[in-house]
């Protein structure tokens, strides 16, 4: 499924055994600030694993986003199936690279990563959970209409607990 940005056409693609330089290249402390810093090349795989099983185990959707028509890879976007304050919902991540940020590219592929969740119909709910410090992500969240809860504790990585703003959005919805 493809989206235009403010200035790119963008497409969401299942994630591949072929994206793991794509992770590679979001390894950077700019990129991973908000996340505890970097990962090691054992992480990096061990995520790029999981990614892969994500899709295959049918417990959410993982893809890279592709720019159009020179099918450039700028980043990688997901939701997958978590447990919250109880109930099953997905939680939704996206990490686009530094070249391609302040474009709307992040903002549209979670368009798009929503209507595929949504025509699934199997959660009602989404969550995402940026840092309070993240302006951006929580900018992409606002734009997609999702609904601030308020701030919590948020263990990522884990072991590690950060201050996240909690963003919901109802998939049952049609906003």
């Amino acid at each position: 499924m493809s989206k235009q940005s403010d200035s790119f056409q963008i497409r969401i693609e299942p994630w591949a055994d072929d994206n793991l330089d794509l992770l590679r290249g979001t390894n950077t402390q700019e990129m991973t600030d908000h996340l505890g810093g970097p990962e090691t090349e054992e992480q990096l795989v061990a995520r790029h694993n999981r990614y892969l099983e994500i899709n295959k185990a049918g417990i959410g959707r993982m893809y890279s986003i592709v720019l159009l028509p020179n099918r450039v890879e700028a980043g990688s976007i997901g939701y997958w199936d978590k447990i919250w304050h109880g109930e099953t919902v997905y939680e939704m991540g996206w990490s686009v690279l530094p070249q391609f940020q302040g474009k709307g590219i992040a903002a549209a592929a979670t368009a798009t990563a929503v209507s595929h969740a949504k025509s699934e119909q199997k959660h009602r709910f989404i969550y995402a959970f940026p840092s309070v410090d993240n302006l951006a992500s929580n900018a992409i969240c606002r734009k997609n209409n999702f609904s601030l809860l308020g701030e919590c504790e948020f263990e990522y990585p884990k072991g590690s607990f950060m201050r996240c703003n909690e963003w919901r959005l109802d998939l049952t919805t049609t906003t």
